[in-house]
């Protein structure tokens, strides 16, 4: 994806946010250079669990991975951030082709230069592309047997409609007979999933308000960013932390050549983040046209990873 059409999609993104009054911004434009710094931050927050509980569940299981997946496979991993979870898999499965894909291509190129330095024999292919559509794989790895890797229960941020759409995708980029890793939050106590989305130091809220400095910054806007608030709830009937940006005082402000207002108290809707018990996940998996296979969870069940396959479609029973 080049720079020219990501500024295009999300000049539209933002556009149709405000113009048609939906109050809502994809949670993919959370994700520039510095969106990305900062999520890295949240990462390693206390209050942040899905992070660490994920990378115990992928260094303990190694052995279990390269098991069920097999050695010389070309790992595919949707929204790679900075790779930081991947060595962990790479090292456990004996992988033929490693390819990062990503849609901020700066920082995407910055985490494959590190990795290439520390699997210096791994072929890496950077590919810089929006994973929420088919993406055309490197023909390095046309012909290998693939594993996706969908780390960091990413999946939660979109609705069920766009995750089996999703799912989907990924199957027609990895093709029938491929593999997928992905990471599940489960449901537990609100309050843990609140503090983890709103935490004592303040970082998530700089990477919820640094979506408002990205539409100054790139699209020519004067929002007063200072005049808004990060708040992040639980809504247990979509079992989602909900996120959004809450404006402090009436206010008008322009992007580009547009002139919009907000009222006091409007909130602008920017992510959320799913949670799910394990049938749910499985039914979904299945609508998206993968077989669960494998399944690994802590012992507190926090967070769940699943390996699936793209088993040939049957049209009965």
């Amino acid at each position: 994806m080049t720079t020219t059409l990501v500024d295009h999609t999300f000049r539209k993104d933002v556009k149709r946010c405000f113009e048609n009054q939906t109050y809502a911004i994809p949670a993919r434009w959370l994700y520039d250079l510095r969106g990305s710094e900062l999520f890295e931050d949240i990462t390693e927050l206390p209050e942040y669990y899905p992070t660490r509980t994920e990378t115990a569940l992928l260094k303990e299981n190694g052995s279990a991975f390269a098991s069920a997946v097999g050695p010389k496979r070309a790992v595919i991993e949707f929204g790679s951030g900075s790779s930081t979870k991947t060595p962990h898999l790479l090292k456990a499965i004996d992988p033929a082709a490693y390819v990062p894909i990503d849609i901020s291509g700066e920082f995407l190129e910055h985490s494959a230069s590190l990795l290439q330095q520390e699997f210096p024999d791994l072929p890496i292919h950077p590919v810089e592309a929006d994973f929420m559509k088919r993406v055309a794989l490197p023909e390095a790895v046309a012909d290998m047997p693939k594993l996706g890797f969908f780390p960091g229960s990413t999946i939660g941020n979109m609705i069920a409609r766009t995750s089996v759409d999703l799912l989907r995708f990924m199957r027609e980029t990895l093709g029938e007979g491929a593999q997928l890793l992905i990471g599940f939050d489960r449901i537990k106590e609100e309050q843990i999933l609140v503090d983890a989305y709103d935490d004592s130091a303040g970082v998530t809220a700089q990477f919820s308000l640094n979506l408002l400095h990205r539409i100054n910054r790139e699209l020519d806007g004067d929002i007063a960013v200072d005049q808004f608030r990060h708040v992040a709830v639980w809504s247990d009937i979509y079992a989602r932390i909900e996120i959004y940006l809450e404006a402090q005082s009436d206010m008008r402000f322009s992007i580009g050549e547009n002139l919009y207002a907000l009222s006091n108290g409007q909130r602008i809707h920017i992510e959320n983040s799913h949670k799910y018990g394990l049938r749910d996940a499985r039914l979904m998996l299945r609508a998206g046209g993968w077989t669960p296979l494998h399944e690994w969870s802590d012992e507190q069940d926090y967070f769940t990873l699943m390996l699936v396959e793209a088993h040939p479609y049957k049209h009965a029973p």
